[in-house]
């Protein structure tokens, strides 16, 4: 058997950049970002590996990650929101942008 010749590559520098807002810099990190993407993958169908259900359209994807989000926002609640007991208070609750938890006949009727 032969012996490969891949040579891994070593990061050697990282460095962080503010594109936009006012974020701590010493709080930044991907991690925030790839729990996202797994919540995503885990709750779209079409976000999964090997799958069909994937759209055909650019138009139906938008929408479908925007309907993810406006529930996953406004009607899931959290439980690192909710710790101590079932308050049901979703992230947009617990940044005032929401004064209750939506149900989905809400994100329903902005579609009316």
């Amino acid at each position: 058997m032969q012996k490969s010749n891949i040579v891994q590559a070593k990061c050697v520098a990282i460095e962080k950049e503010v594109i936009q807002g006012k974020p701590n810099i010493s709080r930044v990190s991907t991690s925030y970002v790839e729990r996202q993407n797994l919540t995503m993958r885990m709750s779209m169908r079409r976000y999964t590996r090997l799958t069909n259900a994937f759209s055909k359209k650019i138009e139906n994807l938008e929408a479908a990650v925007a309907l993810h989000f406006m529930y996953y926002n406004f009607c899931r609640p959290h439980k690192t929101l909710n710790l101590k007991r079932n308050l049901g208070i979703t992230p947009a609750m617990a940044t005032g942008v929401a004064d209750h938890q939506w149900m989905i006949e809400d994100i329903v009727h902005l579609l009316t």
